[in-house]
């Protein structure tokens, strides 16, 4: 999420999972809830208002590469209709496991604990940080490493992957100002009340883009450790453990739109490059 973010675009989680309607019975077939959206043709999506992943723009329109990606596979899947559920980012998987909504479309990144309460899709992006810094970059901070020496203010999102990968870097949470999104992080730098922003790569790079900042600017990716190895984030759709029928029926039309190039096509807009598609399955992520 994305973050970005989070554990995007993301970061850490409660273990709350929330309650569930869905009978045992059901859960050990696998579930119905394709054959229900079917029916009442439209899927609702979680999402947490980060761009690019899933966000609703000026217009009122729900847009993203989430969203995007939801609308082709959804309709092929025989349900014509996406309706956006917007929610902070640490009430998605809670909120998917009471049933507020269907599918949680938010670039969500795969990690262990997120893999424990919900069931994750094959990951359409995997992702590198950048960091939003004053113009000319006048601490020279360009990883996590760099952000402890110099003993700099550090902000990233609430939620998001980037707190572990800080934490790994000796930065303590404590010390750390969590924000909604890479938005009020550029906001944050630009006013001098953080020195860096970290975020993922793809939404770094549009926030600077899109606002025209001249008083911040993004750094060169890297790629940030976890547990002493180097971590290249990844994510994508989420859905109850309950419902892996509807997960390998989305996940089917995932992986033909990976092998035909429709994935890149589609997510290329929203500012992902071809080096940012991956193949790695979501068994082989959340082992």
């Amino acid at each position: 999420m994305a973050g970005a973010a989070a554990i995007g675009a993301a970061g850490t989680l409660a273990a709350t999972t929330g309650c569930s309607r869905v009978s045992n019975a059901d859960s050990k077939k696998g579930g119905d809830l394709l054959e229900r959206l079917k029916a009442q043709g439209t899927v609702k999506l979680g999402i947490a208002g980060e761009q690019p992943y899933s966000y609703i723009d000026k217009n009122g329109e729900l847009t993203g590469s989430s969203p995007a990606i939801a609308r082709i596979i959804f309709e092929r899947l025989g349900v014509a209709n996406v309706q956006p559920m917007p929610t902070e980012f640490n009430s998605l998987v809670p909120g998917l496991n009471s049933q507020q909504f269907d599918v949680i479309a938010a670039g969500m990144y795969l990690t262990p604990v997120r893999c424990r309460q919900v069931l994750f899709a094959d990951p359409e992006y995997q992702m590198p940080d950048a960091l939003i810094v004053r113009k000319g970059n006048p601490k020279n901070l360009h990883n996590y490493e760099d952000i402890k020496k110099a003993g700099v203010k550090f902000a990233t999102g609430t939620g998001y992957a980037e707190i572990d990968y800080a934490k790994e870097a000796g930065i303590k949470e404590s010390e750390m100002l969590l924000l909604p999104d890479q938005l009020a992080g550029l906001l944050a730098v630009e006013q001098g009340r953080a020195d860096v922003f970290a975020g993922t790569a793809v939404t770094v790079r549009n926030v600077v883009h899109q606002t025209k900042t001249r008083k911040a600017e993004y750094t060169k990716q890297f790629v940030p450790k976890l547990d002493g190895k180097p971590d290249l984030g990844t994510g994508g759709f989420a859905f109850r453990p309950a419902e892996r029928n509807l997960r390998d029926a989305f996940n089917d039309e995932l992986v033909k739109m990976k092998k035909s190039g429709e994935l890149l096509r589609v997510m290329k807009p929203f500012g992902f490059l071809e080096e940012e598609m991956t193949d790695i399955t979501a068994k082989e992520r959340c082992q």
